[in-house]
């Protein structure tokens, strides 16, 4: 069974919301497809609004400029994950299961119980794996934190977090340890495809030996005697 849910957006990544025009919808739509296929570098409002047959100053309209809908489509993405997470270990009772279930999110190997007609998330998936830093590792990250745009952001780590600490209330770095996965996750598929000397899992054919790898690395740190 699929479940529709609307997530609400932090009024400041838009200038107009898009969920609530057609136009606005494919504005989101369609970026996530072009970066996902071109880059963020080389993606345009101009290319953008080519693709779906309107100007750019229509596009403006809606975002103040490319860098505001990037950071719009990751935080989406990361609300997306915290509801996955949510959903998923609501009714279970194992702590150890909760956090192989959010490692097993991090990787995309659940089930999406989630719809939304205009959102391609297995490309949005790896949107975030390519792009995922860009909406925060720049110099007017502290104005943009004051605006609260990475709320979804820590939102999921202190989800995630909390899976931790419930596991081992003793384990002094349960937030460090979060952020350290998300990103961990990421760079190790991004370095499979494209770094391959980077990692143990270039000539793997699926995904199973980063899985465990998260897996070895995270129970490690939890498991560990308290210093």
């Amino acid at each position: 069974m699929d479940f529709q849910i609307q997530i609400k957006m932090n009024p400041k990544l838009y200038l107009r919301d898009p969920e609530q025009s057609a136009l606005g919808r494919s504005i989101v739509q369609h970026s996530i497809l072009m970066i996902h296929k071109m880059g963020f570098e080389d993606f345009t409002f101009k290319k953008l609004a080519q693709e779906i047959g309107t100007t750019e100053a229509s596009i403006y309209r809606y975002f103040e400029n490319k860098h505001r809908l990037l950071t719009y489509i990751i935080a989406w993405f990361w609300t997306w994950l915290e509801y996955q997470i949510v959903y998923h270990t609501h009714n279970m009772g194992s702590a150890r299961e909760k956090v192989l279930t959010v490692i097993k999110l991090l990787t995309s190997r659940l089930k999406d119980e989630f719809t939304f007609e205009h959102i391609d998330k297995t490309r949005l998936y790896e949107v975030a794996i390519t792009e995922g830093s860009k909406p925060y590792l720049t110099k007017h990250v502290e104005e943009d934190n004051r605006d609260r745009l990475f709320k979804p952001y820590k939102d999921l780590c202190g989800r995630i977090a909390d899976i931790f600490t419930a596991y081992n209330p003793s384990y002094k770095y349960p937030r460090s340890l979060s952020s350290s996965l998300l990103e961990l996750a990421h760079y190790q598929f991004f370095f499979k495809h494209h770094l391959p000397s980077l990692t143990d899992f270039a000539q793997e054919p699926d995904d199973a030996g980063v899985v465990r790898f998260l897996e070895q690395m995270v129970f490690s740190s939890l498991d560990a005697p308290v210093a």
